[in-house]
């Protein structure tokens, strides 16, 4: 009897160890998914720039038809689904939900080939992508000498063609900052003060919008630092034009929370020439 009650008690202490750990570890779990969950939703961004054919043109900027194409057939075979800006703003300030493994694809510069080649590949499998425009070079080509695949860039009748498709979207790439010799990019120079900087860059940027708004009667929300290259100061003229979102060039997963500040400096990892759609994204992480 004595013993009986001895192997009662023990497998009653065994009963409620196994409880206490497993309530344990389940809470331990759980507070690890909630900081996954917290930490916001992964949202990789690719960027391009150049499309073409030859392969003496291709490198680190420029990649060729084929790659692209094999590229968003790699994303959508392995569950990945397009965004742009106004999908990140729709989930920040809307709730709209996200899909479960988003992606965006960007183009800088506004190249004619995006148009050209770009263009077609993304109706084909329906993905959404980003082109940002240089203002400028937009109103050169749109003033002669356009379509050209190798040198040329988008006139006005083209973006406003590919963003009423509704695959497209376009953002602001500086009017005409886009430039390595008296600054880089949008830089702030080194003897400039922050008020004339800001004045500048304000600006520059302000002529965008409205080019922007007068050629396709849309205004872009987000800027997209020319060669990443960003200046502190930079931060409130953006605020104060109306920017809900910035991208600059630096290598890094993005994750997207309700906070709308997680939309500036998102940052984007650049297509390089030369390596398979799946090397290249399960370098960056993605599966």
């Amino acid at each position: 009897m004595f013993l009986s009650v001895k192997i009662h008690r023990y497998f009653l202490f065994i009963a409620i160890a196994v409880l206490l750990v497993s309530g344990f570890c389940g809470g331990a779990v759980a507070a690890v998914q909630q900081a996954g969950a917290d930490r916001g939703i992964p949202l990789p961004i690719i960027m391009y720039h150049s499309i073409l054919r030859e392969s003496r043109r291709q490198g680190n900027y420029t990649v060729s038809p084929d790659t692209l194409e094999s590229d968003l057939a790699w994303l959508k075979k392995n569950g990945y689904q397009t965004v742009v800006v106004q999908d990140l703003l729709d989930y920040v300030k809307r709730q709209v939900p996200l899909p479960e493994k988003p992606v965006m694809i960007t183009f800088d510069d506004g190249f004619y080939n995006n148009y050209y080649y770009a263009y077609p590949i993304a109706k084909k499998y329906q993905a959404k992508i980003i082109i940002s425009p240089v203002g400028y070079y937009t109103d050169l080509y749109t003033g002669g000498d356009a379509d050209h695949a190798n040198y040329s860039y988008l006139t006005w009748g083209e973006i406003d063609e590919m963003m009423r498709s509704g695959l497209v979207e376009f953002q602001n790439h500086s009017y005409n900052l886009h430039s390595t010799q008296k600054r880089y990019g949008a830089l702030k120079l080194k003897k400039e003060s922050a008020s004339d900087y800001q004045s500048v860059l304000k600006q520059d940027l302000e002529k965008m919008q409205r080019e922007m708004k007068e050629n396709t009667g849309y205004t872009p929300a987000a800027f997209v630092y020319p060669f990443g290259a960003v200046s502190k100061e930079s931060i409130p003229v953006l605020h104060e034009i109306g920017f809900q979102a910035s991208m600059n060039c630096m290598k890094k997963m993005n994750y997207i929370t309700r906070d709308p500040d997680c939309l500036f400096g998102l940052g984007r990892y650049i297509r390089p020439t030369g390596i398979s759609s799946d090397s290249f994204f399960r370098k960056i992480g993605l599966k």
